[in-house]
């Protein structure tokens, strides 16, 4: 399946902060930037910090198999290899989890690795893959 780059512009407290965590905690290569943004090549999709102090962080959380899901929360359905390096990287990085790297929904359709993390801004990102990308969306 060939999908085209999504553009998500999300809010930074600090452009320092955000610049070392995506561009060094997660391996995320720097595009175009100024005092206000940083765009980053998010796996392929161009994500954009913006400097907007106040606006990111907690906000809500639903009830999902046993955890508390930060809501909103943006992220990447990767393959079981890439999640698995990116869990260690991020442990690496000494990353705090809200949700540790986990299996999800076992023995159903939608079985997932999952992991949620917070950026040094508050904004939660969740990283899961499939052992067979096409239960992607599995109902039965």
């Amino acid at each position: 399946m060939s999908l085209p780059p999504f553009h998500l512009a999300f809010p930074v407290d600090d452009l320092a902060a955000a610049r070392q965590f995506y561009g060094d905690v997660m391996g995320c290569a720097e595009g175009r930037s100024s005092e206000e943004w940083i765009d980053f090549d998010f796996h392929g999709h161009q994500i954009v910090a913006h400097l907007a102090p106040g606006q990111a962080g907690v906000r809500a959380s639903n009830h999902v198999d046993g955890h508390g899901v930060p809501v909103p929360h943006f992220g990447l359905v990767l393959t079981m290899d890439a999640w698995e390096a990116l869990a260690q990287r991020l442990r690496d990085g000494g990353c705090e989890f809200v949700i540790e790297p986990t299996i999800r929904f076992k023995g159903q359709p939608g079985e997932q690795a999952t992991m949620f993390l917070r950026d040094p801004s508050g904004n939660a990102l969740e990283f899961k893959a499939f052992a067979d990308m096409g239960k992607l969306f599995a109902t039965a």
